[in-house]
């Protein structure tokens, strides 16, 4: 990225926290990593020690390379409950007469089957970015668990505590803007997970009056984002990313705009994937934007279709495809000479630029529609929507409300969707009901016009 790559800010706060850690270990020992982890469990001495111990083991991890952190994690899940302080705790829950007896049996059964590797992960937390480092961990182990129950293991106890620590209740909702600090602007454009920021002057375009960014933080990670969404104040449903992102477009009186448009949604921290905040930060914001501005009437998404090109492109494939009508089928090998009408499609697609020569477009563009409703409204992983994205949208109570052709122009939107993008609607009055159809009956809430696509020839 042009502009945008400065010497990290993110490398200097990573070397600095690393400073402090070997700062505060200076006069423990050195030891084998189980030796820490047993000191750490042993807990001698006072809180100071304690800490001093954590950030040891904290800075001793972070100096390996990753084959040596994956020992040391296997170090540390090894830390186990007890089985034989386990089955007696058990025997005592079978042998209890009464429900007191059995309730405080069963007690003390959940405290042996703690397993002190728990303890463990919990001591990192009273260090300086403490936080921070558990959740760059589970990455880790997210990247590394594969087949390794020792490593899921651990995986799933620090996925609980991250859970409870990371709750919706302890987290803030900030709005950022140009003159937020520089370090929470650089995260922004390290995070950008939907449409790249491109240049300084393209982040500034994107926090200007009739934008609005806003993020969730967590007060023991400050400077860390864990989800920020990116607002457009405009007037009517924005079909087109390109155009919402011109830099050079008219500056917009907010007070004049009727829709607020959510483009840009990135999860910060893949080491609190499964967790989620999207569904809450999005309900804030309509709320927040609500409350600023009384002409706000309109709430949706411009949102890519990441799954609909990968789709497309296995059905286009089969040998007994069925995806077109005749009729489709000689209007595509008309515009691209083909031996049939899905080999017609695919060349279209797969040629660059394609929709910039009209011929093309117009043939190509009524058919990706049809099957792109089809895609989001039939398709199915299980009872969910296939699409990623149509699924978190509908799980949060969006119905699907309009289908853009050259929605994203983009070499990225090309390749993920063949152009096209969704608007999601978000209605205050329907959000809780239309998030009861889709997680209780799987219904997939749509526009009348997206459902007469979607009726269109299968």
């Amino acid at each position: 990225m042009s502009e945008v790559a400065t010497p990290g800010l993110l490398d200097r706060a990573i070397r600095r926290i690393t400073t402090v850690w070997r700062e505060m270990a200076a006069g423990v020992e050195d030891e084998s990593i189980a030796a820490q982890m047993r000191a750490c469990l042993a807990a001698r001495g006072g809180e100071v020690s304690a800490r001093n111990r954590a950030a040891k083991l904290a800075e001793t991890y972070q100096r390996l390379d990753d084959g040596g952190r994956r020992e040391f994690l296997r170090t540390l899940a090894s830390f186990d409950s007890d089985p034989d302080a386990v089955a007696a705790a058990y025997a005592e829950v079978q042998a209890a007469e009464d429900p007191a007896e059995r309730a405080t049996a069963k007690a003390a059964l959940r405290r042996a089957l703690e397993p002190p590797r728990l303890r463990l992960l919990t001591q990192f937390t009273s260090i300086p970015d403490g936080r921070k480092f558990l959740v760059d961990l589970r990455a880790f182990l997210l990247r590394n668990r594969k087949d390794d129950k020792l490593l899921a293991a651990l995986e799933a106890d620090l996925r609980g505590l991250l859970a409870a620590w990371f709750d919706i209740g302890f987290l803030e909702m900030q709005r950022i803007d140009w003159n937020s600090p520089a370090v929470l602007l650089e995260r922004l454009v390290e995070y950008e997970a939907v449409h790249a920021i491109r240049s300084w002057r393209d982040l500034k375009n994107r926090l200007d009056s009739d934008r609005r960014c806003y993020a969730f933080l967590h007060p023991r990670m400050p400077g860390e984002p864990l989800i920020f969404v990116e607002v457009a104040l405009v007037k009517g449903l924005a079909g087109s990313v390109q155009s919402l992102l011109d830099e050079k477009a008219p500056l917009l009186d907010p007070r004049e705009a009727d829709t607020a448009i959510f483009y840009s949604i990135s999860n910060c921290q893949r080491g609190l994937a499964g967790i989620s905040f999207g569904n809450f930060l999005i309900k804030r914001v309509v709320e927040e934007l609500s409350a600023e501005f009384r002409n706000l009437r309109t709430f949706a998404t411009l949102s890519p279709v990441p799954g609909f090109r990968s789709w497309l492109d296995t059905k286009l494939s089969e040998s007994e495809s069925r995806v077109l009508s005749d009729d489709e089928s000689a209007s595509l090998m008309s515009a691209m000479p083909a031996q049939s009408g899905v080999e017609a499609l695919a060349a279209i697609v797969a040629k660059r630029g394609w929709w910039r020569e009209a011929g093309l477009r117009k043939t190509a563009e009524p058919v990706l529609l049809r099957l792109c409703a089809r895609y989001l409204l039939i398709e199915t992983n299980g009872r969910r929507a296939r699409d990623p994205v149509a699924h978190f949208h509908l799980s949060n109570g969006a119905r699907i409300e309009r289908l853009n052709m050259l929605g994203d122009t983009s070499e990225k939107g090309a390749k993920e969707s063949a152009t096209l993008m969704v608007n999601y609607l978000y209605d205050p009055q329907k959000i809780e009901d239309w998030h009861e159809d889709y997680a209780g009956e799987g219904k997939r809430n749509a526009s009348t016009t997206v459902r007469r696509l979607a009726r269109g020839w299968a």
